[in-house]
């Protein structure tokens, strides 16, 4: 039942001398005030993370061609070899792991303008690839299509273009596909204009990519059957780990490569570096909650030496209570809420400090294109600060309850 003479009481304990109770509470608003802005910043850091990586498979291993290190069935070591187009079907008929598998050739990037459309041009990535690379690297496409199996099989002379190079060589809101560009010297239609939905990207960004068919690429620009970057995805459930092992097996054996040759094939296992900034950003978390309770503890300690002060302070005043028949239970429930209200003043004050500040620093943030996104808790977390502040401020009033309670009626009466 709602005692408000009670908590009038607590009131005005709690303000009888203000100076003190400011600066005791000081510690304990400070604490989850960094707790907060803490852990909303490493919120704001892993959305950055998860932002960057949106739209890219995680699933996923990418592979290329080094020399040799070591000498092999009579070829010695320094060798140089390349990937070539038969080792694909061999590839998706041995793994049967396998979800999606493109071969990549690189192009363009120099100095020279090699992208050309009449009196515009700029010097940008020409990347030729499968159609499933864009099951891989996912882009959003703003006009047309993406490059597929019929422009790859009848070699095709189209092409995808990214959106800084349509900003460059069209006018704003103009219809690119059916265009004629010219990419190295050769003349292709544009069929696409693609936006990069994820921050990760391979040989280039898409925005400042041109994407060729595959196979239009080898035979328009001379590059034989050769291959020069392989990307692969597990498919559900199964670890990249698995194919990754498969597929470099299979290259060294179709190209006569030692098995212990560990630098003659560069491999890239996406999905254990995500693994590995997942785990980073589990550590900064536990830092984070280590070092905020941490502060929120030593503001505790100083609640609870202020609440014994308290205590020495109001000791007639409690054998008086102890007299009249206030019970051991009453003393202890007195001394304790008075800790958790000043405790909750002091934390709940901390976290909505905390949530404006992080609040004016998300709409800072939101007007531009920052790798920190959306500074904030979660509903979660403010209602288990909740929890900590209470359990915190039971802990800072325990010591001083037990000292309340062990006080004599009839010596705290006569107590000058």
């Amino acid at each position: 039942m709602f005692d408000i003479d009670r908590w009038q009481e607590i009131w005005v304990t709690i303000t009888h001398n203000k100076s003190r109770s400011a600066l005791t509470a000081f510690g304990v608003f400070w604490g989850m005030l960094m707790l907060v802005l803490m852990v909303g910043a490493g919120n704001a850091l892993s959305e950055g993370i998860s932002s960057q990586i949106q739209g890219f498979a995680t699933n996923s291993a990418f592979f290329a061609a080094n020399n040799t290190t070591v000498a092999y069935k009579g070829f010695g070591k320094g060798r140089s070899w390349n990937m070539i187009n038969s080792d694909i079907p061999i590839i998706r008929e041995r793994v049967k792991e396998l979800q999606y598998i493109s071969p990549v050739l690189f192009g363009g990037g120099g100095t020279d303008n090699n992208v050309v459309r009449a009196e515009r041009s700029g010097a940008y990535q020409v990347k030729g690839c499968y159609p499933e690379y864009d099951l891989i690297e996912k882009s959003k496409m703003l006009y047309g299509r993406y490059v597929n199996e019929i422009d790859i099989a009848e070699k095709r002379k189209v092409c995808v273009i990214g959106e800084r190079i349509y900003e460059v060589l069209f006018q704003k809101g103009e219809d690119p596909t059916g265009s004629q560009i010219r990419v190295n010297g050769i003349y292709f239609q544009v069929i696409g204009v693609a936006r990069s939905t994820s921050g990760v990207s391979i040989g280039g960004q898409t925005a400042e990519t041109v994407v060729l068919p595959f196979s239009t690429m080898q035979q328009a620009f001379n590059q034989g059957n050769i291959i020069h970057f392989l990307a692969a995805t597990a498919k559900p459930g199964i670890a990249v780990k698995v194919i990754q092992d498969q597929i470099e097996d299979i290259l060294k054996q179709q190209h006569q490569i030692s098995p212990d040759d560990k630098d003659a094939l560069f491999s890239m296992n996406i999905e254990e570096q995500f693994k590995m900034f997942n785990n980073l950003g589990i550590g900064i978390a536990a830092l984070i909650w280590i070092v905020g309770l941490g502060t929120l503890l030593a503001g505790a300690i100083g609640v609870s030496n202020i609440m014994l002060v308290t205590v020495r302070e109001r000791t007639k005043e409690i054998g008086i209570r102890r007299a009249l028949g206030a019970t051991p239970r009453n003393i202890i429930g007195q001394i304790l809420t008075e800790s958790i209200v000043l405790t909750m003043l002091a934390g709940v004050t901390g976290i909505i400090v905390g949530v404006g500040l992080l609040r004016a620093v998300g709409i800072v943030l939101s007007q531009s294109d920052q790798f920190f996104k959306d500074p904030q808790i979660s509903f979660t977390m403010a209602v288990s600060s909740l929890i900590i502040l209470i359990i915190i401020g039971t802990m800072a009033g325990y010591a001083p309850a037990q000292r309340a309670m062990m006080i004599k009626p009839v010596e705290a009466i006569g107590e000058e």
